[in-house]
């Protein structure tokens, strides 16, 4: 046992990191996608995050009702959405606003140098 896994570092790699760090990650895409804030991403980790205490139960003979792992894979879930989210509106906002707005990171982007942005100069 350790403060992040519970039955072995495999299994928690397996299904917090990628089963449902996969779904956090299409759920913050999603979310982005609709134009939504993030924090409806960061609730519905909350639900996610017990998928994934219920899966390591059920077929890894973890605990259910483990609230120190329950909150650790929902922060990493959290993290993981946040991520998706990020990385989706950044795309978005370079994409669809191009006259505006340039890509500073694969998480960020920055007014366009030259674009009026609605300012007289």
């Amino acid at each position: 046992m350790g403060i992040l896994w519970e039955t072995s570092f495999w299994v928690f790699f397996f299904v917090t990191i990628v089963l449902a760090g996969g779904a956090a990650w299409m759920s913050g895409r999603a979310i982005a996608r609709g134009w939504e804030p993030y924090w409806q991403a960061g609730a519905w980790m909350l639900l996610l995050g017990a998928a994934c205490r219920f899966i390591h139960f059920s077929l890894f003979g973890g605990s259910l009702f483990s609230l120190h792992y329950y909150v650790v894979d929902t922060i990493i879930l959290m993290i993981i959405a946040w991520f998706g989210h990020r990385a989706t509106l950044a795309g978005l906002m370079t994409r669809q606003y191009r006259f505006a707005f340039e890509s500073a990171s694969p998480l960020t982007w920055r007014p366009r140098a030259g674009a009026a942005n609605g300012r007289t100069e």
